[in-house]
C-alpha cells in the first residue's frame, strides 16, 4: 500500500554513502537504473580518481536554449548510532509516516523528488522547450573539492549550457518555505602566537599564552556582538550576520613548561553584505594588538560573494516565485548560513536557488534521528513538478536570440 515514490526514497536511503568511505558506486548504479527506467540519457564524468558525477538528461524541444540544472549530492555525514532510535541506514517508517535515516533531509529526499517529478511529467505526456539536467555529485559534505568544485571547470559541465540551477535548502519548522539566494563565505583561520618559554614556576613576560588570551578575547568579543545583533533584530536570520567560533586550541608539551608557541583555529562564516577586505584588516588588527610574533594563516578563504537575483524583473525568479504564489507557498528569502555546492555554480556565473520543499519539519540535517515525513516528501514532488513545468518553459531570453 506504500506509495512507490516513498518506496524508492527508502531504497536510496539504505545505500550507505556515509563518510569517510561512501559507497558511491552503489549510489550511482541505483540512480542510473532509475534514470534509465525514466528514459533519461545517462553520462558519467570522473572528475578525479574514484569521484564520479552522474548526469541524467531530459532533452528539451529546443536544445539551443539554456538548460535547467537540478543538482544534489550523494554523500551523507557520519552518525552516532547509539543516539538514534532506529538504525540510521534502514529507513524505518514509524506509525506517523516519519522516515528515519541519515540523508532523509540532507539531501536524498530532493534527489528522489527531482526524479519522481520528472516521472510524473513524462507520464502525463509533457515536454518542454528547455532541457533539464540532473547532476548527482560526490563529496559535498567534505567541501565539494573533489566534486562540484572540479566539475564546474570541466568541458562536460560547460556543455550543459546551464541557464538556471536548483540545489539544496533547509527544512523549515514553520509554515513558510526557505529559499536561499546566496551563501556566507567560509573562512578558516589559524592564529599562531610566539612567546618567551621557560619554567612553569616563574612569571615569564611576553608569553605565547598571554598573546593568545588577547587574540581569543578580540575574536570572541566580535562573536558576542554579532550574536546580540541577531538576537535583537527579528528581521535578521543566521545568514545575515557573521558567525565566529573557536574550534581548535593547540600548544604546550608539559605542565611545568611555558610553551613558546600556541595556536587557535577559528571557523568564520561571512555574509555577502560584508566587505571581505575590510574584515581581513580587522582580523589583522586583532592579531597586531595582541603583540609581536602573532601571525595568522588561512586554511580556507572563500572570496566569492555572488548572489542570485530575487527581483521580479528577473525571468528565472519571476517563474519560480510565480509558481509558489499559485500554490500558495509562503516563501522566506534567506542567505544560507553554511555552505553548499550552489556557491560553485554561482561562481561559474549561473543563478542558483537553494530550495528543499520541507515545511512544518524540524531542521535535522547532521543531527541524530534525522527524519522526513512521507506526506511532506510527496508534497515536494508535486511542488517540483509545477516548478519544472514553468522553469523549463521560460520563453527565450534576449541573450538566447
Amino acid at each position: 500500500s506504500e506509495n512507490p515514490s516513498v518506496t524508492l526514497f527508502r531504497e536510496y536511503l539504505r545505500i550507505d554513502t556515509v563518510h569517510p568511505k561512501p559507497d558511491y558506486d552503489a549510489a550511482i548504479r541505483f540512480l542510473e537504473r532509475v534514470g534509465t527506467d525514466l528514459g533519461l540519457a545517462c553520462q558519467k564524468v570522473e572528475v578525479c580518481q574514484g569521484r564520479v558525477v552522474l548526469i541524467l538528461t531530459w532533452q528539451g524541444t529546443n536544445p539551443r536554449l539554456r538548460s535547467i540544472l537540478l543538482n544534489s549530492h550523494t554523500d551523507v555525514v557520519p552518525v552516532f548510532e547509539e543516539h538514534w532510535t532506529y538504525p540510521p541506514f534502514e529507513a524505518v517508517k514509524d506509525s506517523q509516516g516519519n522516515i528515519y535515516a541519515r540523508g532523509a533531509q540532507d539531501m536524498k529526499c530532493v534527489s528522489i523528488q527531482y526524479l519522481e517529478a520528472i516521472r510524473r511529467l513524462k507520464t502525463e505526456g509533457k515536454s518542454f522547450a528547455r532541457t533539464i539536467h540532473l547532476t548527482f555529485v560526490p563529496d559535498e559534505e567534505v567541501g565539494g573539492h573533489k566534486g562540484m568544485e572540479m566539475f564546474v571547470q570541466r568541458p562536460e559541465f560547460k556543455a550543459l549550457n546551464v541557464g538556471f540551477a536548483m540545489d539544496e535548502g533547509l527544512a523549515s519548522p514553520s509554515d513558510t518555505f526557505s529559499v536561499f539566494y546566496g551563501e556566507r563565505s567560509p573562512w578558516w583561520i589559524k592564529v599562531k602566537c610566539m612567546g618567551s618559554p621557560g619554567h612553569g614556576s616563574r612569571f615569564i613576560s611576553n608569553t605565547a599564552a598571554e598573546k593568545m588570551h588577547k587574540v581569543i578575547n578580540s575574536f570572541l568579543a566580535f562573536r558576542e556582538s554579532e550574536k546580540q545583533r541577531l538576537k535583537s533584530d527579528s528581521s535578521l536570520t543566521l545568514g545575515d550576520v557573521t558567525s565566529l567560533n573557536m574550534t581548535m586550541l593547540e600548544g604546550g608539551v608539559s605542565f611545568n613548561v611555558v610553551p613558546s608557541e600556541m595556536a587557535a583555529g577559528f571557523d568564520i562564516r561571512i555574509p555577502p553584505t560584508v566587505d571581505l577586505k575590510a574584515f581581513e584588516e580587522q582580523v589583522a588588527t586583532w592579531c597586531r594588538d595582541a603583540g609581536d610574533g602573532v601571525t595568522y594563516e588561512f586554511h580556507q578563504k572563500c572570496m566569492d560573494q555572488h548572489i542570485t537575483s530575487t527581483e521580479e524583473s528577473d525571468p528565472w525568479w519571476k517563474a519560480f516565485s510565480g509558481v509558489c504564489r499559485d500554490m500558495k507557498l509562503q516563501l522566506k528569502l534567506e542567505i544560507f548560513p553554511a555552505a553548499t555546492d550552489s556557491r560553485y555554480i554561482r561562481a561559474a556565473g549561473h543563478p542558483a536557488l537553494g530550495f528543499s520543499p520541507m515545511n512544518r519539519t524540524p531542521v535535522l540535517l547532521h543531527d541524530h534521528n534525522e527524519f522526513l515525513n512521507e506526506q511532506v516528501f510527496l508534497r515536494g514532488i508535486e511542488i517540483y513538478a509545477r516548478l519544472l513545468t514553468t522553469l523549463a518553459s521560460v520563453p527565450p531570453l534576449p541573450a538566447e536570440g
